[in-house]
């Protein structure tokens, strides 16, 4: 990678003379194992000695064993793991005075001065105030004759850098803590299993997560598997709560439903502070209904197995991050957090966070609820806002009457989350007065006029069905323009919304050089991105992308834990993605791959026979498993049949070889939480921008709509999501090979292939400059929040 006068590279940074100490403080959460691994490889490839420190900060207190030099090869295999393999405990003896003075002097005997937190606010809390307190300390151990002069002078910093490890997600400054999407595929996946039972016995069943202070477990839970009531501390529900619940619960079985779930957080409070528990909503639906009921707590289940994919991405992203921000610190530089807010890496200041985090419990002691909801960031906000939006129908009374007919389609394969994605918009777009039309198999169903009405309840249940209920096509609608004009002026159809890959972004392109022939076509479009292959240009994510990654993921663990107590192994796996390398490179990250090959990064024999040789040099150590994947549109002559027959031929006499081509299970299954919720919000967005397109296009009884802006595209950029004009992606796009021309995650190689030992550089030009904690941006329109 040539370097530029642009960009930055962290060659420049050198760890060499430093040493940082890592631990797990607190509650443990899936993915911190994914931190340790990423911090203790990027300390050692930057030249610095790391330590770990075991049972967290009693270990620190204790020293001896607990504080150990870590190896390269101490962190393999731990990628997978759920828990923290170095241990974590809640520590009295840290609180005391005499404990962190204990703790300095390990630190000092083993010349550590940075330290990478990974824990909770407490443990965060913790860090910083050793840290303020550090050069106090210091002077006690000279004047005890602990340490001499020279050591308190050449240790005289201590740098704190810390990552959030919680299932909770309730700290303030960060989209997502390391953890939370892991906690949150165990909930459904046992959502997902009790609905089945509900439904054979036309059961309720009341489910407790964890939240003692938090409710985004118990919220983005209810959001994803469309639960019919959900019990959070920050939004209390208004007085007489249980005969509206109840109301509810009754409207939902006489529509035909044979199940309700209810979820409710372990810290679910009244107005009045008092707690709801499990048991209380339990007996309240059996004395008021009489409803077969039933109350499953989740407990620890939802700390407990493996780290998902995005955990995974997530953690190693931050380990990288905190090794930079602590090469990066002065004397002078504050203790800060890595977090993540959007889809970007940033550092902020940890006790402003801490205090913001604090904030939020005050403003729910205080009754003060909507400022707790607003504190707790913008991400809560919104899922409380779409929640309500989908879960409680108004009466037809209440609804407001537009006349305006707005149709949806699935077009392209089908992708995990399309279902809840429609579920969303069908929903929102009656609650914004709409009448809503299905239509069947993409625009080869439109031509051939599969479009019929669909109701509220009609999408019931759709959250967690994968595949495309509605149907899916490829086909392009260039073809059938003039039937499917025909359709829309026979169903008198007022807005489109296209949900899917990357023929739904040329199929509105196509309906929009039409616009100019037929007048049918000029109406509101809007396209939401679907596909595995995140090929679409616009958007930095596409609905499907996560689930897709979870089964490369999981597979991928299955297939390294074939070969445990065999001999050395490699294996070569062939992912999908068409010219797209997004799934083989992210893949590669989350399953702590040696190399991934994609069509974007051009190799060559030269490449292959260097990740040959460096595989070779690995498997001389006590690593056993090596793991290559490769895009399945990488190079058309090294197929994954060559590239196995050229690892086995040069790798024999020190590793053999195995392939696997995964093929469709990577397109199946039932959507990923985060697939689900993202699909959800995002159709939500674009149906409210169909409504504001609708009313400002709407002129003399009829809707005309022919500007560039009036056909686009909503994607995540970075940190928002933006609604672009499909015209002006057309620059962006390669569209030979159906990508973007420029794709965020290819800054994301450089980062697997340092965790893999490769020397490679790295851009870190877009790490986090330290940021200030920003609460509530300029207010949006209420239609318009950002997801």
């Amino acid at each position: 990678m040539a370097q530029t006068d642009n960009k930055k590279f962290f060659e420049n940074l050198t760890g060499a003379g430093k040493a940082i100490a890592v631990l797990t403080s607190g509650g443990d959460a899936q993915g911190m194992n994914a931190a340790v691994r990423a911090v203790v490889r990027m300390g050692i490839y930057v030249g610095a000695k790391v330590y770990f420190v075991h049972e967290g900060y009693q270990g620190m207190v204790d020293g001896g064993d607990n504080i150990k030099e870590a190896t390269w090869e101490s962190v393999s295999s731990m990628l997978q793991m759920g828990g923290t393999v170095i241990g974590s405990a809640r520590c009295k003896d840290f609180r005391s005075h005499e404990g962190r003075l204990k703790a300095a002097h390990n630190l000092v005997q083993r010349g550590i001065t940075n330290l990478c937190v990974i824990g909770g606010d407490g443990s965060l809390t913790g860090a910083n105030l050793f840290r303020e307190e550090w050069s106090g300390l210091l002077a006690e151990l000279v004047q005890q004759g602990l340490i001499d002069e020279e050591a308190a002078q050449k240790y005289s910093a201590l740098h704190i850098v810390g990552m959030v490890g919680s299932i909770d997600n309730d700290f303030c400054g960060t989209d997502m803590t390391i953890g939370t999407d892991s906690a949150l595929h165990r909930i459904i996946e046992v959502v997902d299993a009790i609905m089945t039972t509900a439904q054979s016995h036309q059961r309720t069943f009341v489910l407790e997560v964890m939240g003692r202070h938090c409710g985004y477990l118990a919220l983005v839970s209810a959001l994803a598997c469309g639960a019919d009531w959900v019990l959070i501390p920050e939004m209390p529900p208004e007085d007489g709560w249980e005969e509206k619940m109840c109301q509810k619960l009754s409207a939902t079985r006489s529509r035909g439903s044979r199940l309700n779930i209810i979820i409710v957080a372990e810290g679910a409070i009244d107005r009045h502070g008092k707690a709801i528990t499990s048991s209380i909503v339990k007996d309240l639906v059996v004395q008021r209904l009489g409803f077969d009921t039933r109350v499953t707590i989740l407990g620890h289940v939802q700390r407990g197995g493996t780290p998902s994919a995005f955990d995974r991405i997530l953690a190693s992203r931050m380990g990288v991050e905190a090794v930079l921000a602590l090469l990066e610190t002065t004397a002078n530089t504050a203790a800060c957090v890595v977090s993540l807010c959007g889809n970007q890496s940033v550092r902020l200041p940890l006790m402003e966070c801490v205090q913001m985090t604090q904030q939020v419990q005050k403003a729910m002691d205080e009754k003060r609820f909507e400022e707790a909801v607003q504190l707790r960031g913008r991400s809560f906000e919104n899922n409380l806002k779409t929640y309500k939006l989908l879960a409680h129908r108004k009466p037809e009374s209440e609804l407001p009457q537009s006349n305006f007919n707005v149709a949806v389609l699935n077009v392209g394969a089908p992708a995990a989350g399309m279902n809840a994605a429609v579920r969303s918009a069908v929903r929102v777009g009656i609650s914004e007065g709409h009448k809503m039309f299905a239509v069947s198999d993409g625009f080869e169903g439109f031509y051939k006029g599969q479009i019929k009405e669909i109701k509220w309840a009609d999408v019931g249940g759709w959250t967690g069905q994968g595949g495309s209920l509605l149907g899916t096509k490829r086909m392009l609608p260039a073809k059938h323009i003039d039937k499917i004009a025909e359709q829309m002026r026979k169903y008198n159809i007022n807005a489109l919304l296209v949900i899917g890959g990357f023929e739904a972004f040329l199929g509105i392109m196509e309906l929009l050089a039409a616009r100019g022939t037929y007048e049918e076509l000029c109406v509101p479009m809007v396209m939401v991105p679907a596909t595995v292959s995140n090929n679409v240009p616009g958007s930095d994510l596409s609905i499907g992308a996560d689930t897709a990654l979870n089964a490369i993921t999981d597979t991928c663990d299955r297939i390294k834990q074939s070969a445990s107590g065999t001999k050395h192994r490699v294996f070569i796996i062939e992912t999908m993605g068409g010219y797209c390398g997004y799934l083989a490179s992210v893949g590669g990250l989350a399953a702590g791959a040696d190399a991934a090959y994609i069509f974007e990064e051009p190799f060559d024999i030269r490449d292959l026979q260097s990740n040959v040789e460096h595989l070779t040099e690995k498997m001389k150590t006590s690593i056993q498993r090596g793991l290559v994947l490769r895009n399945e549109n990488s190079n058309e002559n090294y197929t994954t049949d060559f590239i196995y027959q050229l690892y086995s031929e040069e790798g024999k006499g020190v590793f053999d070889c195995r392939k696997n081509v995964l093929g469709h299970m990577q397109q199946g299954g039932a959507p990923s939480p985060f697939d689900r919720n993202f699909g959800t919000k995002i159709a939500a967005k674009a149906m409210q921008w169909i409504t504001k397109k609708l009313n400002e296009s709407y002129r003399k009884g009829r809707v005309f709509a022919n500007t560039e802006d009036s056909a686009c595209l909503l994607g995540m950029r970075r940190r928002a999501m933006v609604f672009q004009p499909v015209v002006q992606l057309k620059d962006e796009t390669d569209f030979v090979h159906r990508i973007p021309k420029e794709q965020w995650w290819l800054k994301l190689r450089p980062l697997m292939k340092i965790l893999a030992k490769y020397k490679t550089s790295y851009d870190v030009s877009d790490s986090g400059q330290l940021e200030h904690v920003v609460l509530n941006r300029p207010k949006e329109s209420e239609a318009m929040a950002a997801i």
